[in-house]
């Protein structure tokens, strides 16, 4: 086997495997594609949800750790 035929066939084995990942990656854009859609879905359907249990759209300004409003609800 010559060098030349040796180099022939290594380059052919590495342009297979390159197609072969470039595939893989347009098949994970397109799973990453379907994933944002459903997750804009989601949101769109959580934000409908929020705005049909609270429809003047005054969800408060509610904060973390706000031991005045804990001590108001009985919490503390």
């Amino acid at each position: 086997m010559s060098l030349s035929f040796a180099m022939q066939l290594y380059n052919f084995y590495w342009s297979v495997k390159s197609n072969h990942h470039q595939e893989l990656a347009w098949q994970d854009a397109a799973e990453a594609r379907i994933a944002r859609d459903r997750a804009e879905a989601q949101a769109a359907a959580q934000l409908q949800a929020m705005l049909e249990a609270n429809p003047t759209g005054q969800l408060g300004n509610a904060k973390l750790d706000d031991e005045e409003a804990l001590k108001d609800s009985g919490l503390l």
